[in-house]
């Protein structure tokens, strides 16, 4: 028996760290929670999983105090922290009450240090001759302290973090190393919350952080882990505890249950996945619709130095390689947003760099990784996300008065077509009025391919399509791409951290290593031979 078991069993008869009874949630009218109970030990992990929409993330916004749970009318039920009753009414209660979270989107201030992040707001401070004079408000950081706190919460991960570099030039796998070691310098952090760690992380960094979790579980904090990633639960977690439709719907201990037997939990229906591309097909003798040439990009903790690609029209060609090698930078500079230089062509003509507009009335589309910063107007309805990109560049949408002197939103079209991608990507809200901030990450990302698929687009890129998705959507939304490939002859270009993913959607695999590209295989070359690629020329 490992040593936080040990932790876990010897604290089952004592009163737990956390009880959450009788917990409800509705959003105005819509029954998002019923009925939760959720009990949780000291030094226990659970893994919390089910699909997106399953009420996972509203569980524990209500846990953490989140003001949109107040502002929303609040929740039924009550949460106990060892025995005593609590009523967090923002996440500084919760925080003061030894809670820490993780949230799957970043909360880092990028022109700050990794040091001044981790204690943002809770800095040692140094008396001098002024404060002496005039109060402690005149006292300044003490940076040596500070750069030793912030060390040894990085000691805790057991990671290599450099704590001067600014976030703006990190890798992203070390922003969420960051963000984590903001929770491990709190004092008097309990219980800690993390939802979807491992989705921006590679398999090497994920296995750190599986092992952080080992590491602060034996020293007796409770870990509530939320990934979709289920191999991760099994590993390092005590309980799994599956959710679906605003139900806890199974609660078993890991070691007695399988990725298989939960997916079944999840979905309520079996999921099976084949781990090769399916359908793949050869395009050599198609002619080359888009070609890359010496493409450079300057895109922060990303390496893009001499792309040379050809894409071929009507097929979906992947774009692999590991973290921080270049797959990233490649859609984003052609798309404009970060500044890159080389040569576009796109059937036939050249396309400017650094021009997003000219990407976008030369029919590409672009769905990015960063949903929240670059995909969605968060505060704006389904309805207005969808449409807007396509009423701004392809004046659809519209209705034309006085001969086009006036163009006025076609309200009916709008709703018609925001149903239709509400019905085919299994969208789950309240209807298209909803607000995107208001939806699970997951149907976020389903949104942002809605808006894309809306431009109807002859050159589509997608990166990391699925990320932050269950293992139910994942399916429908890698489906969904090659339906909008096939029927529309559309080219796709999907960037992806998970191979398999790019195995079982892709006719082509074109592998990034050291910011260039290393070689393309078909899809349904071996996982080794991917992987080879990989390695090559790593920097």
């Amino acid at each position: 028996m490992t040593a936080f078991r040990k932790v876990w069993y010897m604290n089952m008869e004592n009163t737990p760290l956390l009880e959450m009874r009788n917990i409800k949630k509705d959003f105005f009218g819509n029954q998002v929670l019923s009925d939760i109970n959720l009990t949780l030990r000291e030094g226990e992990v659970i893994g919390l999983v089910g699909e997106n929409g399953a009420g996972k993330s509203t569980l524990m916004r209500i846990l953490f105090g989140a003001n949109m749970i107040r502002e929303t009318g609040g929740y039924g039920g009550e949460i106990l922290l060892n025995g005593e009753v609590q009523k967090f009414e923002s996440p500084f209660d919760a925080i003061e009450a030894g809670i820490g979270m993780v949230h799957q989107e970043f909360s880092l201030i990028p022109g700050f240090t990794t040091t001044e992040n981790i204690l943002l707001n809770r800095e040692p401070k140094k008396k001098n001759l002024i404060s002496e004079i005039f109060g402690e408000r005149m006292n300044t950081l003490n940076r040596g302290e500070m750069e030793k706190k912030a060390a040894d919460a990085i000691e805790m991960m057991g990671v290599n973090i450099d704590p001067k570099m600014v976030i703006s030039d990190m890798p992203v796998g070390h922003k969420q190393f960051t963000e984590i070691a903001r929770e491990l310098s709190k004092e008097q952090l309990k219980l800690l919350i993390l939802d979807e760690p491992t989705a921006v992380l590679t398999e090497k960094e994920a296995e750190a952080l599986l092992d952080a979790i080992r590491g602060m579980a034996k020293r007796g904090i409770a870990i509530i882990f939320i990934t979709h990633r289920l191999q991760e639960i099994l590993s390092v977690c005590d309980r799994v505890v599956v959710m679906r439709d605003g139900y806890i719907v199974n609660e078993s201990p890991a070691k007695e249950t399988n990725v298989g037997q939960i997916t079944k939990w999840m979905v309520g229906r079996d999921v099976k996945n084949s781990g090769a591309a399916l359908e793949t097909r050869n395009h050599e003798n198609a002619r080359t619709i888009l070609s890359i040439e010496k493409l450079w990009v300057d895109m922060p903790g990303e390496t893009v130095r001499n792309v040379n690609l050809e894409v071929k029209e009507g097929e979906i060609l992947g774009i692999g390689g590991l973290a921080g090698q270049g797959k990233l930078g490649i859609p984003n500079g052609i798309m404009g947003l970060y500044p890159s230089g080389g040569k576009i062509t796109f059937d036939g003509k050249d396309i400017p760099l650094n021009a997003p507009k000219k990407c976008l009335d030369s029919s590409f589309a672009f769905v990015s990784e960063d949903r929240r910063g670059v995909g969605l107007l968060l505060d704006e309805t389904l309805e207005w996300n969808i449409a807007f990109p396509a009423m701004q560049i392809q004046n659809k949408f519209l209705k034309n008065y006085l001969g086009g002197l006036i163009k006025w939103r076609d309200e009916k079209a709008i709703k018609v077509v925001t149903d239709q991608y509400i019905k085919e990507l299994a969208i789950k809200c309240t209807s298209s009025k909803q607000k995107a901030k208001e939806l699970s990450g997951g149907n976020q990302q389903k949104v942002c391919l809605a808006k894309a698929f809306a431009l109807e687009p002859r050159l589509l890129f997608v990166s990391e399509p699925t990320r932050g998705i269950d293992v139910g959507a994942k399916a429908l939304v890698l489906d969904a791409l090659k339906k909008f490939n096939r029927e529309n002859g559309v080219t796709v270009v999907i960037v992806s951290s998970e191979l398999e993913e790019l195995r079982q959607s892709c006719d082509r695999i074109a592998i990034v290593s050291g910011g260039k590209i290393a070689g393309i295989l078909p899809a349904s070359s071996s996982v080794e031979e991917l992987g080879a690629l990989m390695l090559s020329q790593v920097i």
